[in-house]
């Protein structure tokens, strides 16, 4: 199977490497809590007029549809980019963020 390293999830003509998709996982979900993506659909849900399935569908769909985009622009970028510096910018951006956060306060 290409791509897998370890445990992997046969789909068909599609492997899934197990180890991945967890750590992507993992990630992303202790990154959430507490985001303002999840403050809005926690006050979007608190709307006694407003669906709690309809936020729930909408605020799913929308990360479906934006971490698609992050991955096609991953991908797209890495062909072109090293990893390497990838991971400088990303962590550089990350540290400009948190400096202007802690400055605005």
């Amino acid at each position: 199977m290409p791509f897998c390293s370890g445990a992997c999830l046969d789909l068909g003509r599609v492997s899934m490497d197990l180890r991945s998709l967890l750590m992507v996982f993992g990630t992303i979900f202790v990154a959430e809590l507490g985001d303002k993506t999840q403050l809005a659909t926690f006050l979007f849900a608190s709307d006694r007029e407003v669906s709690r399935l309809a936020v729930f569908a909408g605020a799913a769909l929308a990360l479906i549809v934006t971490s698609g985009i992050a991955v096609l622009l991953g991908g797209a970028v890495s062909r072109l980019v090293g990893e390497r510096w990838l991971r400088a910018v990303a962590g550089s951006g990350f540290i400009a963020v948190g400096v202007w956060t802690l400055l605005r306060v």
